[in-house]
């Protein structure tokens, strides 16, 4: 299996320094330590790659645009709403 109760035993706090490393948020020092510990653990290894894939998907997501139909809709919904509060 993985390496993490010889590397200092995976916890919460290996799981946020992981999310910083995916985040580009950790000193040069630092990203070396999380890069070392992924060459060595499994279980965060597969933690990382869940992440990327996750991050690569919403990312793809994100991308896509809302057909014109819809937004039309949402506009001429939002138009009954204000007429039927009174600020139309």
């Amino acid at each position: 299996m993985g390496d993490c109760q010889s590397l200092g035993d995976c916890d919460d706090h290996r799981i946020v320094r992981l999310y910083e490393y995916l985040d580009g948020a950790l000193t040069l020092e630092d990203l070396n330590e999380v890069k070392k510990h992924l060459e060595h653990c499994d279980e965060c290894a597969h933690e990382y790659d869940l992440e990327c894939i996750i991050r690569s998907v919403v990312r793809r997501s994100c991308r896509e645009i809302a057909p014109q139909a819809l937004k039309t809709r949402i506009m001429a919904r939002i138009s009954e709403i204000r007429v039927e509060v009174g600020h139309g």
